[in-house]
């Protein structure tokens, strides 16, 4: 298993716990009409793991290829939060246990093959970036001491 596979279901054991004791009302909370709810970040969060899973694959067998969403025009789209917040948290797990296994099937060759989402990047910092980024709003959401995230 790669050292992102294992951090990433290590993130997503630990945090998963701490998601489920959040409350269904609290969440659907939005501190302005411009932020989104816990349930919206959630959401994001679901709309970022099926992008990256797309580029975790894609990168395997087309070279360079172009991979981004709008993420303000995703959540507002898929409309989370009308859904059911512990259907949201079953979503994010299982969708983060798919990319840690994609990730854990990853030899260093398929690594080191790139992925263009503006910039062009290689699969390892896709994986390093997403699991920051996941960390990043783990703790929003959680209302826990920010995490460093650029």
């Amino acid at each position: 298993m790669s050292s992102f596979a294992s951090e990433l279901q290590t993130v997503i054991d630990e945090y998963l716990p701490q998601l489920n004791q959040l409350n269904e009302n609290e969440s659907s909370i939005k501190p302005s009409p411009a932020k989104w709810s816990k349930k919206e970040i959630i959401g994001h969060l679901i709309d970022s793991a099926q992008n990256n899973i797309r580029r975790f694959i894609v990168a395997q067998y087309e070279e360079n290829a172009f991979i981004v969403y709008q993420q303000d025009e995703w959540v507002r789209l898929n409309n989370y939060q009308s859904y059911d917040l512990s259907d949201l948290i079953k979503l994010w797990y299982l969708l983060n246990k798919q990319i840690s296994t994609t990730l854990s099937n990853l030899s260093e060759k398929e690594l080191n093959r790139t992925s263009k989402t503006g910039a062009i990047h290689t699969v390892e910092w896709l994986a390093s970036d997403y699991i920051k980024h996941l960390k990043h709003h783990l703790h929003q959401i959680l209302d826990q001491s920010p995490f460093a995230y650029p």
